[in-house]
């Protein structure tokens, strides 16, 4: 199937958002208990939200994306709450093109902003948001939703990055018209703070808190694949993790880069003190 197969419209129909519904069960298990109703779905669409779908053409859904507008810092502002692609229809930038789509849809509103949260042990979110989108990590905020209700994020507990997307951002507009990105090279000479490395691969160890310029902290290239391993060493990269990213950003740094080296299978957010 080619890209010009597929069809970026919002979610219209009833069959549409149950579509919808049983792509986020697919995605996040059976047990999913957050997920967004057809009711919501239809009209969050009357007031600025965006509810939208990739359709192939016999009206499959193959994606979507779903958020909420309303007002942050007192300025209209956009909460991102849910993107997924069906399995079989990744790795050919969909989530990319809902992305795209929903940044369309916010202008025409007025927004310019938008936020949404992600796990910062997932290696390809943080790649897709720095690298393809250019949105920037700017708060961390520990077990966020308490509990997980999903079989994806069973196991620990629910640490976030909060994303802020900068929509009329000319890196932003570069990026989404094909422009490589400038990011993943950033900070390529700066400090790792929080791993060692033992028998050829990183392990978290007690991190050292430089005080650089630019500091790399290190997250797996998988931790899905860590979790079926070993539980207790995911626990160990989450509790790391937490640990740097607080300290650095109570200190004022910010992300300014992420490093993904698929032959090493390393991966490092860089932190910049402004």
């Amino acid at each position: 199937m080619t890209a010009g197969e597929i069809t970026i419209r919002p979610l219209e129909s009833l069959d549409d958002f149950r579509q919808c519904v049983a792509l986020q069960r697919e995605t996040w298990g059976e047990d999913f208990g957050e997920c967004v109703p057809p009711s919501i779905l239809q009209v969050c669409q009357k007031v600025g939200g965006v509810a939208a779908g990739a359709f192939d053409r016999d009206g499959r859904l193959l994606g979507f994306v779903f958020g909420l507008s309303g007002v942050r810092e007192g300025r209209p502002a956009h909460w991102s709450d849910m993107l997924a692609v069906r399995e079989e229809a990744r790795g050919r930038g969909l989530g990319s093109r809902l992305k795209a789509y929903q940044r369309q849809v916010l202008l025409e509103h007025g927004i310019e902003v938008a936020y949404w949260t992600y796990d910062p042990l997932e290696a390809g979110n943080a790649n897709i948001n720095i690298n393809r989108l250019s949105a920037y990590p700017v708060e961390y905020v520990s077990n966020m939703y308490g509990e997980p209700t999903s079989t994806l994020h069973a196991g620990l507990t629910t640490d976030r990055l909060v994303v802020e997307w900068q929509l009329t951002d000319p890196r932003v507009e570069a990026i989404l018209s094909g422009a490589p990105s400038e990011v993943a090279a950033v900070g390529a000479e700066a400090p790792i703070i929080n791993t060692e490395m033992v028998e050829g691969s990183p392990i978290p160890c007690e991190p050292e808190l430089h005080e650089a310029p630019e500091v790399r902290i290190e997250v797996p290239d998988d931790i899905q694949s860590i979790k079926r391993t070993s539980l207790e060493t995911a626990r160990s990269w989450r509790a790391n993790v937490r640990r740097v990213f607080i300290h650095y950003m109570e200190r004022g740094y910010r992300v300014s880069g992420f490093q993904r080296d698929r032959e090493a299978l390393r991966c490092f957010y860089v932190l910049a003190r402004p």
